[in-house]
């Protein structure tokens, strides 16, 4: 199974699928993953998001990293965990989130948006951090964050990014970057969302991606 380093180190996209479907899970699940994109996250607040995660999970675990996110409440990275997900992913830095993803044996990935929200949430054994919102930051905030983060932690960009800045954030020196409405809205068909990922893979793997 993909570790979070190696699946980043494989195509550095977060496919986020807010509002997702289990009977659209597998079908755009697969698009994705043929496409390149091999981390697949369930937000929490979609239409039964244990059930999509679970198909993603069966269909795609040895390819792909499953997980969710919006993860609020420390009692839902159980339920991530019983549904066959290895991702928690959250909009906010909960201390007791993740120390509920760790012992659930999960990758836990919190958001930060400040250097203290970053500090905290290493300490608590955050695995990766998630720098989110994205549209209310430059990529030159990539680069302060870089100069003092510790140099192997795995930075994701998340929020308002898509094939017109994530080459700039990766150059700025984010490890990966979230893909949400750019990438899937509920109802989008699996063939556009294949058109739309292999556009986005084409972007994030462009040499000007990495500067």
């Amino acid at each position: 199974m993909l570790t979070l380093d190696a699946a980043i180190d494989q195509m550095p996209l977060l496919a986020i699928l807010r509002g997702i479907t289990p009977p659209e899970a597998e079908p755009v699940g697969r698009a994705l993953v043929e496409a390149g994109i091999v981390i697949l996250e369930v937000p929490l607040n979609s239409p039964e998001p244990y059930g999509s995660i679970r198909r993603l999970a069966r269909a795609f675990g040895d390819r792909a990293l499953v997980g969710a996110g919006t993860v609020l409440r420390p009692e839902e990275a159980a339920r991530v965990a019983d549904a066959g997900g290895r991702l928690v992913v959250s909009p906010n830095f909960n201390a007791e989130v993740v120390a509920a993803t760790r012992r659930a044996g999960l990758i836990s990935v919190p958001g930060v948006f400040t250097p203290s929200e970053a500090f905290a949430a290493l300490d608590a054994g955050a695995d990766a951090l998630k720098l989110f919102p994205g549209d209310a930051i430059s990529p030159k905030v990539v680069g302060a964050l870089r100069a003092v983060l510790p140099a192997a932690c795995r930075l994701v960009v998340t929020g308002g990014v898509g094939a017109a800045n994530l080459a700039a954030f990766l150059a700025a020196g984010v490890d990966g970057v979230g893909i949400g409405s750019a990438l899937y809205k509920p109802g989008r068909p699996a063939g556009e969302v294949a058109e739309e990922a292999r556009s986005l893979v084409e972007a994030a793997r462009g040499p000007q991606a990495r500067g």
